[in-house]
């Protein structure tokens, strides 16, 4: 170890045509193995001797990888995908290989500085202030903890007399805010969405109007809004919320890990309106910004406030209060950290953000079409018109077993991954299309299956 030999090098070489195979290559789908079948292929592979370099590739390539579904296979339709661009993917061995570290501006501000560019983008477009900034974290779970966990300080600094600190949300938010809630024991206002699904400012306004008439000694710190439901791609009002946090003084963060990565696409860009007034927004480049895992953008309105909340103290950490460097450790629930926003940049850089632009409405266009082709379909029905590119939709006279059975023969036959949902308690399918390799011919094979 820690020896650049002959044998290093060889194997970096084997790693690197691998690596090049994967990115030209159409990806395999490929599927999980149980643990018995996985220890049978591969036995026990932690030893006192090793098994060598070469060794251990070839069980990954041979055994492990075909273990793992691709997520940028054009079919893997499940969940939220990703499809990380040539270069993003390229750019993460580089970063890997420089041993980068993204904490602190001392240590890395060449990485630092590149990574608030490609934050700058997403700001812009939400048309937040120049003085926004923020940090990318692991995913959208931390994005949104590290949100709420500084909205909170905020509220404390306003309202120290509150017994008991409360979060509002919509009922179809994503399971993220009542996560958060529980680490940070706080409680959770739903409030209720109207018929297609999207909170609006009227009943937000009503409900936090409702709840605090009957808990006096109770305060909201913060109103979530979700930019694109994980499960419908449903957009709430961001204009009416937001006004409504204004109002009332509340911190308004925008839940926008899937959808808001749409600000770039012109054909959409108005759905967002409102986005504007948010303290914080998070959106995953993991997702829909063509990055690979894992790179939630976090962006504060006003970084001083999160800064305030976040920044750990220590001897060995003086050093670095220097107020005019920027520190990534500082605005999230994070210390140590990888500079994960690199990959993403590094495409936005070298591809231009009007190819981002031509990808994003590339993707919306297949999901208008599924729409079309599900609507045509005569076992299928289309639950609602896709707001962005998650397109739901049912079979008809099926249950969940059969849904069930469908997508595991689906997988099993290597045609494509989707597997079921629900909505108000009823089994659906639903497609991610957030892949530009996504083409109407895979769409149209999937469908078929359906017959």
């Amino acid at each position: 170890m820690h020896e650049f030999t002959q044998d290093v090098e060889d194997l970096a070489h084997e790693i690197l045509d691998y690596s090049l195979d994967r990115l030209k290559l159409n990806p395999p789908l490929d599927g999980p193995s149980t643990p018995e079948e996985l220890f049978a292929q591969v036995g026990n592979t932690i030893s006192p001797k090793g098994l060598g370099g070469h060794k251990a590739l070839e069980l990954f390539k041979d055994v492990l990888a075909p273990a793992c579904i691709s997520t940028d296979h054009p079919r893997y339709l499940a969940f939220i995908p990703s499809a990380p661009s040539e270069y993003a993917n390229l750019f993460d061995l580089v970063v890997g290989s420089a041993a980068l570290y993204g904490g602190s501006w001392l240590e890395g501000s060449g990485a630092v500085f590149a990574e608030n560019q490609a934050l700058a983008w997403i700001a812009n477009m939400a048309g937040l202030p120049q003085p926004a900034g923020g940090v990318f974290v692991q995913g959208g779970t931390n994005g949104n903890l590290s949100a709420l966990v500084a909205a909170r300080m905020d509220a404390r600094s306003k309202k120290p007399a509150v017994d008991r600190w409360v979060v509002a949300c919509s009922e179809e938010a994503h399971s993220s805010i009542q996560s958060a809630a529980d680490i940070m024991d706080v409680l959770v206002l739903k409030v209720p969405a109207d018929v297609d699904g999207v909170m609006t400012g009227e009943q937000t306004r009503k409900a936090v109007d409702s709840y605090l008439a009957d808990n006096p000694r109770h305060g909201i710190f913060a109103i979530v809004a979700t930019a694109g439901t994980t499960n419908l791609g449903i957009i709430d009002d961001l204009a009416g919320i937001g006004k409504v946090a204004r109002e009332l003084d509340i911190w308004f963060h925008v839940d926008g890990a899937y959808g808001l990565a749409a600000l770039c696409a012109p054909s959409v860009r108005d759905k967002f309106n409102g986005v504007e007034l948010a303290d914080s927004l998070i959106v995953d480049p993991h997702k829909w910004l063509f990055a690979p895992f894992d790179a939630c953008a976090l962006i504060y309105r006003d970084p001083t406030i999160a800064k305030k909340a976040h920044t750990q103290h220590a001897s060995y950490l003086d050093t670095l209060e220097n107020p005019n460097e920027w520190n990534p450790s500082d605005y999230a629930i994070h210390l140590t950290r990888r500079a994960r926003g690199l990959p993403f940049w590094f495409s936005l850089a070298a591809n231009g953000t009007d190819e981002y632009t031509r990808a994003m409405e590339q993707t919306l266009t297949i999901a208008q079409h599924s729409a079309s082709l599900i609507k045509a379909h005569p076992n299928l029905e289309l639950l609602m018109e896709p707001t962005l590119s998650v397109v739901a939709f049912t079979r008809k006279g099926w249950e969940l077993e059969d849904y069930e059975k469908w997508s595991d023969q689906l997988l099993a036959d290597q045609i494509g991954f989707v597997v079921p949902s629900a909505h108000k308690g009823k089994p659906i399918l639903r497609f991610a299309i957030v892949n530009p390799w996504t083409k109407e011919a895979d769409i149209e094979a999937i469908l078929d299956t359906l017959n």
